[in-house]
């Protein structure tokens, strides 16, 4: 290397060493000050609590008016439909909801959800109508009926924006830590003159330890949002169930669904990939159970329902 070339690394090494530590003393100073107006724990985990809930429910109601509108969907009126709304009163009857407006749309696939929040709605595709009978249509709406009943949408909006905050926070606190042992592993390495040598140091070291766990911080949260997201699947099934009691109606119309789903290439079928293997991974990342469990887990409990003595 020549002595020109050294003397430049050095004089770059040595100034971004000096912003470095000069940024940390900065940091360490800031972080002092508030140390020192620090409410108590319980008042400011009360404000990181607030603060989360309030970004929660502003996404909800934000979220879901938006969706409303984006679906370009149509109510479907009573006289349209008078056998639907029937069922619709015998379930609301028994369920502690309040009645949602029924709306058709033209979904990308044959599918219904629940949309909470104002004016509160179950969305079925237009094609269900012809695909399932009236009994699986019923267990259909118990289902997201059920959804609505528990404020499902709602709870687990804010178990992500609490998730995110509790990232935030350890992220916040993380981030001097990052930036200051990232720096100083740049700013020796180039004192050395061997500036591609900086990530095999003890401070690049450091840095990748503290991402590390931010990140496995991050997802740990994510899987348990997730993972709540499917027993609430689950739950709203036993839901249908016990406000129908018909598991079998419910879980033919989950196998209607999944087909319908599923493009019909004829005799190419076979040969077709429809990118729905699932492996362990693809399970964690979920917010449903497999379908085939879904429907498994319904007729168990129908074959319970008829080992029942009457």
């Amino acid at each position: 290397m020549s002595v020109g070339r050294r003397l430049v690394l050095s004089v770059v090494g040595l100034s971004t060493l000096v912003v470095y530590l000069l940024a940390a003393w900065l940091g360490y100073r800031l972080l002092a000050a508030l140390w020192s107006l620090r409410p108590s724990p319980a008042v400011a985990a009360a404000a990181v609590v607030g603060t989360a809930v309030v970004f929660g429910l502003v996404s909800y109601w934000a979220g879901t008016t938006q969706l409303k509108r984006s679906l370009d969907a149509v109510e479907l009126p009573p006289i349209r439909a008078p056998g639907v709304y029937r069922r619709l009163d015998r379930l609301l009857s028994v369920m502690d909801v309040g009645r949602p407006q029924v709306l058709i749309a033209r979904l990308p696939v044959p599918n219904a959800f629940a949309v909470g929040g104002a004016g509160a709605a179950i969305v079925v595709d237009r094609r269900l109508f012809g695909y399932l009978s009236g009994a699986e249509l019923e267990g259909l709406l118990a289902h997201e009926l059920a959804h609505l009943e528990s404020r499902d949408a709602l709870v687990q909006t804010l178990a992500y924006s609490l998730t995110r905050s509790l990232v935030g926070l350890v992220s916040l606190v993380v981030l001097p830590v990052v930036v200051l042992t990232g720096g100083i592993a740049r700013a020796l390495a180039l004192l050395r003159g061997a500036p591609e040598s900086w990530s095999r140091s003890w401070f690049a070291r450091t840095q990748r330890t503290a991402l590390y766990l931010v990140g496995l911080l991050g997802i740990a949260v994510t899987l348990l949002v997730l993972a709540y997201s499917r027993h609430r699947e689950w739950a709203a099934d036993d839901r249908a169930v016990e406000v129908t009691g018909d598991p079998l109606a419910l879980a033919r119309a989950l196998r209607k669904i999944e087909r319908a789903a599923k493009p019909d290439l004829g005799p190419l079928t076979p040969l077709y990939v429809h990118g729905d293997d699932e492996n362990e991974l693809s399970r964690l990342l979920s917010t449903h159970p497999p379908m085939d469990e879904r429907i498994e887990r319904l007729r168990e409990q129908a074959r319970h329902r008829e080992s029942r003595p009457r």
